[in-house]
C-alpha cells in the first residue's frame, strides 16, 4: 500500500475538517494543529485554504465528470449505464467521503473555479438526464417525469458520504448492486 504524501495528508485531513466544521469555520492552524505541525510548515506544501478547496472539489468533479463520459458513451443500455453510475458514485464516495462532503456543501466557497465546477456538475448532470430520457423512449425505465427521476437518483447518491463513514463494515461492490436494485428496481415485489 503507497504511504500517502504530505500533501495528501494535508488534504485529507483538512477534507475531514470541512466535513466537520465547514469550510469557513476551518483555520489554516486548525488544519495545521490537527496534523500536529506548524501552522507556517503547511505552506511548504499548499499555499492556501482555498488551494486545498479547490483540489478536493474539483479533482472529484473530474472523476465523476470522466466517469460519466465513459458511460454516456458506451454501447451498453441505458439500465446498464444507470447501473454504471451508481457504481462510480459508491466507489467515489468509498474512497472519499470526507471529501465527498466539501463537493456537496462546500462548492459554493469556490472562488475563481466556481464556474469551472458548475460547468462540470451541468456536464454530469446532463447526460445522465440523457440516459434517463433514452431509458424512457426505449422502453428500458417507466414512463415518468425525467427531472424526477434524476432527482430521486442523485439525492441518494449524493448523500453516501454521510452513510458510508457510519458503517463499518460497507463492502462497495454489495452496496452498488443493492443500491442498483433499489433505485432501479423499486422497493415493490413483482
Amino acid at each position: 500500500m503507497k504511504t500517502a504524501t504530505r500533501k495528501e495528508q494535508i488534504i485529507k485531513t483538512a477534507a475531514k475538517l470541512f466535513k466537520e466544521k465547514g469550510y469557513a469555520a476551518v483555520t489554516m492552524r486548525d488544519i495545521a494543529k490537527a496534523l500536529d505541525i506548524k501552522a507556517a510548515s503547511l505552506y511548504n506544501h499548499i499555499t492556501s485554504k482555498q488551494d486545498i478547496l479547490k483540489y478536493v472539489i474539483i479533482s472529484l468533479a473530474e472523476e465523476f465528470t470522466n466517469g460519466m463520459n465513459t458511460i454516456y458513451n458506451s454501447s451498453e443500455s441505458n439500465i446498464h449505464k444507470i447501473d454504471q453510475i451508481i457504481s462510480l458514485h459508491v466507489d467515489i464516495a468509498y474512497r472519499n467521503p470526507y471529501q465527498m462532503a466539501s463537493l456537496n456543501n462546500d462548492w459554493m466557497h469556490l472562488e475563481k473555479d466556481v464556474t469551472y465546477y458548475l460547468e462540470l456538475r451541468d456536464s454530469y448532470e446532463d447526460n445522465f438526464r440523457k440516459i434517463i430520457k433514452n431509458g424512457i423512449e426505449t422502453g428500458e425505465l417507466t414512463d415518468a417525469n425525467p427531472e424526477v427521476i434524476l432527482f430521486s437518483i442523485l439525492s441518494a447518491l449524493r448523500n453516501l458520504y454521510l452513510w458510508i463513514p457510519k458503517k463499518e463494515d460497507v463492502n462497495p461492490a454489495e452496496l452498488s448492486n443493492n443500491l442498483s436494485q433499489v433505485l432501479i428496481n423499486g422497493i415493490i415485489n413483482k
